[in-house]
């Protein structure tokens, strides 16, 4: 148990992110949950996490807004006493062809989904306590280069590439930075619009046959935080059963 850890998951009001929140939570962690817009949801598991035991606060901050980030982390200060581990969870994706993409596609995913986590990063570089871990989302999108997914694939391969980079430029730290890339994973928001045909069809992708859940991208993220983690770094983790 990592009683004495503190972690914060962005964009962990529901789906992935809720589920890396409250294993951790489990494992020991006091976790900070982060949200941009539903407040309720973040409220209801960090209500859900203290009821179990855990310890758990909320902090509202679009990751995209480095001012946001700074209080984030200042809160996570005040409320814990400090930050050992940041799930850089939070992201958005957007669909579209090259050539049919508008600026707004693009330009939102950028922010998002690759300066929020530069914007994270950049804190906890500053931050993070000896021992400390960053965990990026990437995506096996980053591999299977399906068409319509340039942008989102874009922000994900810069991801990898920041998580590579800044495990060598934290050095005699004692922080590791690694990044995991799941599948297509069974969530609300994943779900959601897809026809029973699509999703029987992205079930049937990976030689494990069924999409991911969240509960498996949680159980990977917690092996990275926890103790038997330690020796991994600059790695970037392919959760997706085989998908690529």
């Amino acid at each position: 148990m990592d009683s004495d850890k503190v972690a914060i998951v962005t964009g962990s009001s529901r789906g992935i992110g809720a589920a890396i929140a409250a294993r951790l939570a489990q494992d020991g962690h006091s976790v900070v949950i982060n949200y941009a817009g539903d407040a309720a949801a973040a409220e209801a598991l960090a209500g859900r996490i203290e009821e179990d035991g855990g310890r758990a606060v909320t902090a509202r901050a679009d990751v995209g807004d480095p001012a946001a980030v700074a209080r984030m982390f200042e809160a996570a200060q005040a409320a814990f006493g400090g930050v050992d581990v940041l799930v850089n969870n939070a992201g958005i994706m957007r669909l579209a062809a090259v050539a049919e993409a508008g600026d707004d596609l693009f330009d939102s995913q950028i922010a998002v989904n690759l300066k929020g986590p530069f914007n994270t990063m950049r804190e906890a570089a500053k931050r993070l306590r000896s021992g400390g871990r960053i965990i990026n989302m990437s995506s096996s999108v980053v591999g299977l280069y399906q068409p319509t997914y340039a942008p989102y694939a874009a922000t994900k391969a810069g991801v990898e590439a920041m998580t590579r980079v800044l495990a060598k430029e934290l050095r005699g730290r004692n922080i590791t930075v690694n990044a995991v890339a799941p599948g297509p994973t069974a969530t609300a928001l994943f779900l959601d619009g897809k026809p029973q045909g699509v999703i029987d069809h992205l079930s049937k992708l990976a030689p494990l046959e069924r999409l991911g859940r969240p509960d498996d991208i949680a159980s990977v993220v917690a092996f990275l935080a926890g103790p038997d983690g330690a020796w991994i770094n600059g790695q970037i983790l392919r959760a997706n059963g085989g998908i690529v």
